[in-house]
């Protein structure tokens, strides 16, 4: 019984050092969301955000990478690319 839940106490975490692994890169999600004007086209290209934040009229969405974050600024329905951040 003790081999069989280490083996998948050791399988978990291998999973999730490989998740973390295969996320996306800041570089990789900004070549995909290009050209994007609209929030459909957002959805489309990078999915759900990781994070919505809405002050009056102006939402950020937030995006998360392997090695940081993408904030994207929608006004009125059209995206525009706000800024980066590193991962600490």
């Amino acid at each position: 019984m003790f081999k069989s839940t280490t083996r998948v106490i050791v399988l978990l975490a291998v999973c999730l050092a490989l998740a973390g692994c295969l996320q996306e890169k800041k570089a990789d999600l900004i070549d995909k969301s290009k050209g994007i004007e609209t929030v459909a086209e957002l959805e489309k290209a990078l999915g759900k955000p990781k994070e919505v934040s809405k002050i009056g009229p102006l939402e950020q969405w937030i995006y998360e990478a392997s090695d940081g974050k993408l904030v994207f600024s929608i006004v009125a329905g059209r995206v525009a690319l706000e800024h980066t951040e590193d991962k600490k």
